[in-house]
């Protein structure tokens, strides 16, 4: 509450999953974001409009999302999608203003464009109380902190998946990014499928993945409700694909893919991670 007093220009977003998701101990966080981008280092980086990286635990799909990231020629400014995992806050969150913390720093929310974004789409409310203990986005952070050092970026989260909106907050994007001097960087977070057998759930992973390099955000949409896909991250995918296609992105590319079962030799119930880029 003492955040929501003091206003968004004052409030520092204390990291929810540091110790957890990714180590607290700064050192030990910047080993392991630089042993999940290393076999990656070796490609040549290539600029993109988009791309879409998992936010689990890092010993799970780290090296997936380190592979999308090493590849890139990242730009210090990013937008950052999420789903709103928890029913709290408002279900199209922003946040304008302030920083947030992470065991390696402070990063800073990109004000201007932030505000840009919440002129455009009228509908996305400044709030706090979504971002809070939500970790899609917060599991970035370290990544882009290590290989970029000094960025600003802009907080959303997602709790509708109605197409519609989706398509208008896609749409009220590009038209934000068109209009400003130097790149911007789209980036949707998303784990695949949950909790189906490793089989089954690369078969789905596989449906939707196609999906998104047609660059296809409608179809994305259909398949995933369609055929029962447990991707949680489907509706900020769906309107940065929006937003990309306008921008205009021509193709996707698969950069890697992975279930847990890899990890833990579990293929009963396993998570899909999929890294996609999109230029």
């Amino acid at each position: 509450m003492l955040s929501l007093v003091l206003g968004f220009r004052n409030m520092v977003r204390a990291p929810a999953v540091a110790g957890r998701f990714y180590p607290a101990d700064p050192r030990e966080l910047s080993k392991q974001v630089d042993e999940c981008v290393s076999a990656s280092k070796r490609r040549e980086k290539a600029a993109a409009i988009a791309c879409v990286v998992p936010h689990a635990g890092y010993m799970y799909s780290g090296a997936v999302a380190g592979s999308v990231y090493g590849a890139l020629r990242l730009t210090r400014r990013v937008v950052l999608f999420g789903p709103r995992h928890y029913p709290r806050g408002e279900s199209l969150a922003i946040l304008t203003e302030g920083e947030w913390k992470t065991p390696l720093g402070l990063v800073r929310v990109d004000a201007k464009l932030a505000s840009e974004l919440r002129h455009g789409f009228p509908r996305l409310r400044d709030d706090a109380v979504a971002h809070q203990a939500e970790h899609s986005l917060e599991v970035q952070l370290p990544f882009l902190q290590r290989l970029l050092g000094d960025f600003t970026f802009v907080p959303v989260v997602i709790g509708t998946d109605r197409f519609a909106v989706l398509e208008e907050l896609g749409t009220a994007l590009a038209g934000v990014l068109q209009a400003q001097p130097e790149s911007v960087l789209m980036i949707a977070s998303s784990d695949m499928n949950h909790y189906e057998s490793d089989v089954v759930t690369r078969e789905k992973d596989r449906l939707a993945i196609e999906r998104i390099l047609a660059l296809d955000p409608r179809g994305l949409w259909d398949t995933v409700r369609d055929r029962g896909i447990s991707m949680c991250g489907y509706a900020p995918t769906v309107a940065i694909l929006t937003a990309a296609k306008l921008l205009g992105a021509t193709r996707g590319e698969l950069v890697s893919y992975a279930t847990s079962g890899d990890i833990t030799g579990d293929y009963e119930a396993v998570v899909g991670y999929a890294g996609m880029v999109i230029r």
